[in-house]
């Protein structure tokens, strides 16, 4: 098994050792004996301390001496990477400015008397070497030696199966759900069940596994259980015998595998065995194949349990989908705070210190372990000022030994080209929101990223590495944004604590100095915050990193000062610096720079001094909307790897574009006038992957130019949009260019913008394109029919606008049954939209081709909007339909389609009819309505032809200017209702509603409803209901009522009151379960009320109110004493912390 994870500077001696046997280098320094032989002298010096990096890695812990050794070294290393990086810049640049040169006479450049560097760069390698020199003399000191050391600070206790289940809270779901698979058939197609339990570190994995394993209903199912704790050293031969002295509970002395796996076997064989295999690391196949062969000699249905914070150790050894164990709640981890931080586990004695204390278990975020370390630092300390102490540091300050050693463990055995990608986030603020893509470019630049023998680009393996450090648990997917990461709160602490002092995160109120070791740095304003000054970063001339995140803003001033001084960046990212018009000509000097994200500033035009930046890889102008022009020299960037210009306002590309035939990615060709650079620029960039956009494509005047950018000889790229400006340029040319146009075979995603041409040219449709999975043909308003698009086997997602000429959907559209199967096999998802002329949708004659069957049998989702001309009938038959909304077609009188699960229905219109008939649906649970003037006969058609109403759980009722009373009592089963913008509503429920009447419903919101005002004065007849939202129904001065609001309510939000002077005590008192209260838009509203809020609050939010704005402002207003204990709280926009 691997041991442990490798020193973070071997990564960097690896990236050294390959820029000093560059050729740039190898060439500069040709014939020059005395150079060359430093150049010797430090290599030799660089593997004598290699030898011992490792060893010094597992010291650094304990020894702070071999610490400061290990900084000064990488210091070190720094300024030989800058020096050599350097030396190849040059020689690059005398290649690319004087082409005419061999390679000797640019050495003699370099170091001739005309080189005004010659001393310089002499004089910084012999420092380099006399510091390096000077560090290995002190390695025997320090006790350095080969190969590895031991760290037994950082060894894990190993677990047992014993555990107080009276200090477990919140895991109940969680262990009903593992108790589910243990005592199901759940896998036991397999001669062994594994469920794998995977989680970061320090989540509760253990726990949740030994409260499973000591259930007395999973112990009275198995006849032998065995709890085996795996150390990240133990090899196949120790586990296997562990778990045959847990079996036998007698110590065994058999010391080849063999033996020990036939004692196992006969030990095991025709007993049903519970194994638990806690915190396991190796994810080596063959390794668990050899120690799965005993296993299988156990009765049908046995379990191993597997924790792990590896996604690839669940993947090898599970035979069930990984369970991933979720942090728990504040709630939950404050109980289990409380639980080892005072001894009468409550903290009624110490109400001072619960504020204190709920603020710092936030910041553990769940992580059971991270709470109780901390309470083990407070407990039975009662002084609230050593509690404020420990909630205003930096978890990672709090101790070096007992923090998190779960966290700290996982990084330690990090291989070290991981460790120091993992250490670079260590910029990122908490909460930080980013995406594979972005990291991935930014280690690049770096020079993090190694590449091997396999021929993989640095996209690829810097992908593995992301990969890798998610399947680790160090990146969690986001909630909020599915294709985005982010790190838990104290992964980001300890990658803080781990980068040291060459990694710096400025705040815009940090007051701390930036050391002049700092090489990476990234700062965050505060809000409304310009104020650094330049002498705030003049520690930091070595920078290699100078991110600006979150919107972040700087004086103007201030940045051109810092663009002159860091002359070694690599990395420079001014996003959303709005300031930013223009950019300095000295930019030209960061020689260094290799990565350059100027996206959403104002910036307008480029210095033409950027095309000397040679090494520059990546340049990002995303959202650029000033800029109009790239400068005409681009194709100089001969290292330029991405350009993304979505959201410039480019009229042309720069002339030689196709100089850049490193070029991977590019987000657009904008095709320019005559005499511009031609869309034949695109054929010289052969490597283009992923995806491109081609626009103004009415410019290309000669068709053969467009048949010369060789799109279909592009195999990598996947996404491919071709644009029109619409109405511009010759049709007939429009055809031809399309023609020539014809993409790859692997193209997955196609989209036709503005096509002027009155038919689609043969490859749209063709069913050679199999791995087509999205098309949106928008805009294409001469064209009077549809390519044969059924064709497309694997197409999931069909998007058809604006296609203004077209009158009938014909059968041409289906295409032939070549592939034996139906038409539109794969399509999930089908919009029509904008069609004016459109009328007619003709059905598929299946009896053309039997054996294909019925067109569209997957179809999800029929979205058709804006067609009014359409009169006839929609597809008879959708057996997968769930979706369908229909909108802007008024003269479509037509039956639903026969589907057994239409679950959500959109219907909008003022005049149309639409008739449902059986068996239409019996699954409906979301239905829409929105701008019926009269809905009665819609809802009586749906109850009495179909029984549609018993069914439906949410409800949609918008714009609905006609509708006075709404029938609520058809909908049994409802449990959202939502109304919005119907005036003449006055009533939802019956005088006689009693609490049985709406007893499912659990959300209520009424929006823009003003008839409703006196349904306020009675109590609502939802016993159940947990969400409630109020906007603008009401004139009422105080609220809400005594009786209204039922006392489940879980969350209030109220807003547009624009009468509302005051809230009623006596209308809240009674919600003891209310944990979220939001006040919008009550200009009259002036206080709170004198009994305070529910005490229950997790929440409040006031927005818009500015005279209780006022009284709530932190320990100034008048109401803040009413408020300073809800956890959170935000006030005109803005969060407060209690402790701010």
């Amino acid at each position: 098994m691997e041991a442990l994870g490798g020193s973070v500077l071997a990564a960097l001696f690896q990236v050294l050792f390959d820029r000093m046997a560059s050729s740039e280098v190898v060439d500069s320094v040709q014939g020059r004996r005395l150079t060359i032989a430093l150049l010797k002298k430090l290599n030799s010096l660089m593997n004598s301390v290699n030898a011992v990096l490792d060893d010094a890695e597992e010291k650094q812990v304990s020894k702070p001496a071999v610490k400061m050794w290990l900084d000064e070294l990488k210091d070190a290393v720094f300024e030989a990477d800058d020096l050599f990086d350097e030396i190849s810049y040059r020689a690059l640049r005398a290649r690319l400015e004087s082409p005419s040169q061999n390679s000797i006479r640019q050495a003699t450049y370099l170091f001739s008397s005309l080189n005004p560097l010659k001393r310089g760069m002499k004089w910084k390698l012999e420092d380099v070497l006399r510091r390096i020199e000077y560090l290995v003399k002190q390695k025997d000191a320090l006790g350095l030696r080969h190969g590895i050391g031991e760290n037994p600070s950082l060894q894990r206790l190993p677990s047992t199966s014993l555990v107080d289940e009276s200090g477990v809270y919140g895991r109940d779901g969680d262990k009903r759900a593992i108790m589910g698979m243990l005592l199901s058939d759940y896998g036991s197609h397999n001669a062994v069940g594994v469920i794998p339990i995977v989680g970061m570190g320090g989540v509760g994995k253990t726990t949740l596994a030994q409260i499973v394993y000591n259930d007395n209903v999973v112990r009275e199912r198995f006849d032998l259980m065995a709890w085996v704790c795996v150390s990240k050293e133990a090899d196949v031969s120790e586990v296997t015998k562990d778990i045959l002295e847990e079996v036998t509970g007698r110590k065994c002395f058999s010391t080849t595998l063999n033996q020990l796996q036939v004692m196992l076997k006969e030990k095991l064989n025709g007993k049903k065995f519970l194994l638990v295999l806690d915190d396991v690391w190796n994810d080596k196949y063959a390794h668990w194949d050899i120690l799965l062969r005993p296993l299988k000699s156990g009765k049908e249905g046995s379990k191993v349990v597997v924790t792990t914070r590896h996604e690839t150790v669940a993947s090898v050894m599970g035979t069930v989908v990984a369970y991933h164990l979720r942090e728990l709640s504040d709630d939950d981890c404050w109980c289990l705070f409380l639980k080892h931080v005072f001894e009468e586990g409550k903290s009624g004695r110490h109400i001072e210190l619960e504020l204190i204390g709920r603020e710092m278990v936030r910041k553990c975020r769940g992580l059971p372990l991270a709470a109780k370390t901390l309470a083990g630092l407070l407990r039975a300390k009662t002084d609230v000022a050593e509690w404020e102490r420990v909630l205003k540091s930096d978890m990672w300050d709090l101790s070096n030994e007992d923090i998190l050693p779960a966290l700290r463990l996982s990084y330690h055995y990090l291989p070290s080209h991981l460790k120091q990608c993992f250490a670079y986030c260590a910029l990122f603020p908490k909460d930080y929101v980013f995406e594979k893509e972005e990291l991935v470019l930014l280690w690049m630049a770096e020079d993090f990223l190694v590449l091997g023998k396999e021929c993989k680009t640095m996209e690829e393996v810097g992908g593995e590495y992301f990969h890798d450090l998610v399947a680790r648990s160090f990146f969690q997917r986001s909630s909020v944004y599915p294709s985005c990461f982010i790190m838990h709160d104290l992964v980001n602490d300890l990658a803080k604590f781990v980068a040291g002092e060459f990694w710096f995160r400025l705040e815009g109120d940090d007051s701390r100095e930036i050391g002049k070791r700092t090489r990476h740095l990234s700062y965050t304003s505060v809000e409304h915050d310009v104020s650094k000054k330049l002498e705030s970063f003049q520690g930091a001339q070595l920078l290699r990193t100078f991110l600006l995140v979150e919107w972040s803003q700087l004086d103007e001033d201030v940045m051109r000062g810092l663009l002159q001084k860091f002359r070694r960046l690599r990395v420079l990212s001014l996003c959303y610096y709005r300031g930013l018009s223009e950019l300095p000509k000295s930019l030209s000097k960061l020689k260094h720079l290799r990565y350059m994200n100027l996206s959403g500033s104002s910036i307008r035009r480029l210095p033409a001094t950027i095309c000397k930046l040679y090494n520059l890889q990546t340049l990002i102008l995303f959202e650029c909307k000033e800029l109009v022009v790239l400068p005409t020299n681009m194709g100089r960037l001969i290292n330029l790897l991405h350009l993304d210009i979505r959201g410039t306002n480019l009229k042309n590309m720069p002339p030689q574009i196709g100089q850049l035939r490193k070029l991977l990615r590019l987000s657009d060709f904008v095709v320019g006038i005559q005499g511009d650079c031609s869309i034949k620029e695109l054929g010289e960039l052969q490597h283009l992957q992923e995806q491109l956009r081609i626009c103004s494509l009415q410019n290309v005047t000669i068709p053969r130019d467009a048949l010369q950018a060789n799109l279909k000889g592009k195999k990598n790229i996947k996404k491919l949009k071709l644009e029109w400006d619409n109405g511009d340029g010759d049709f007939m040319s429009h055809m031809e260019v399309l023609e020539q146009l014809q993409p790859h075979r692997n193209i997955e995603s196609l989209s036709i913008d503005g096509y002027g041409g009155s038919r689609f040219p043969a490859w749209v449709g063709d069913f050679y394109y199999s791995n087509m999975v999205s098309l949106k043909l928008t805009g294409c308003w001469q064209c009077s029919s549809l390519p044969p698009l059924g064709q497309l086997v694997s197409l999931e997602d069909l998007w058809i606008t604006g296609f203004d000429q077209l009158v009938v959907v014909g059968p041409d559209v289906y295409g032939n049954c070549l592939t034996k199967k139906p038409p539109f096999a794969s399509l999930k998802s089908l919009t029509f939209e904008l069609m004016p002329k459109w009328q007619e949708w003709s059905a598929y004659n299946t009896g053309r081709y039997d054996e294909c069957g019925a067109a569209f049998p997957l179809l999800q989702e029929l979205h058709i909007r804006e067609c009014p001309a359409l009169t006839g009938a929609l597809p008879g038959h959708l057996p997968s339909l769930t979706t369908l909304k229909i909108e802007g077609c008024p003269q479509l009188v037509a039956s639903l389609p026969r589907s057994p699960d239409i679950l959500r229905l959109h219907l909008k219109d003022s005049n149309r009819l639409m008739r449902f008939v059986k068996p239409c649906s019996f699954g409906l649970y979301h239905l829409i309505i929105e701008g019926f003037n009269c809905i009665d006969s819609l809802l009586q058609d749906m109850e009495q032809m179909c029984g549609l109403t018993s069914s439906l759980q949410e409800i949609e009722i918008k714009n609905c200017c006609e509708v006075k009373i709404f029938p609520v009592e058809m909908f049994p089963e409802l449990k959202t209702l939502r109304f919005s913008s119907c005036p003449r509503l006055q009533r939802l429920f019956p005088p006689e509603a009693n609490d049985d009447y709406l007893k499912n419903l659990s959300s209520l919101e009424i929006m823009d409803c003003p008839g409703l005002g006196s349904f306020l004065n009675r109590r609502l007849p939802a016993p159940n209901l947990s969400r409630f939202m109020l906007l603008g129904c009401s004139n009422l001065a105080s609220f809400p009522g005594e009786k209204l609001l039922p006392s489940t309510l879980t969350s209030l939000k109220i807003g547009d009151f624009q009468n509302l002077t005051s809230l009623d005590f006596t209308g809240l008192r009674h919600l003891t379960g209310l944990r979220e209260l939001e006040i919008c838009n009550c200009p009259k509203l002036r206080s709170l009320p004198d009994e305070g809020l529910p005490s229950s609050l997790s929440s409040l939010s006031v927005f818009l109110c500015p005279l209780l704005e006022h009284r709530c402002q932190p320990y100034t207003g008048e109401d803040w004493p009413k408020i300073c204990h809800i956890p959170h709280i935000e006030i005109s926009f803005f969060q407060i912390s209690c402790q701010s």
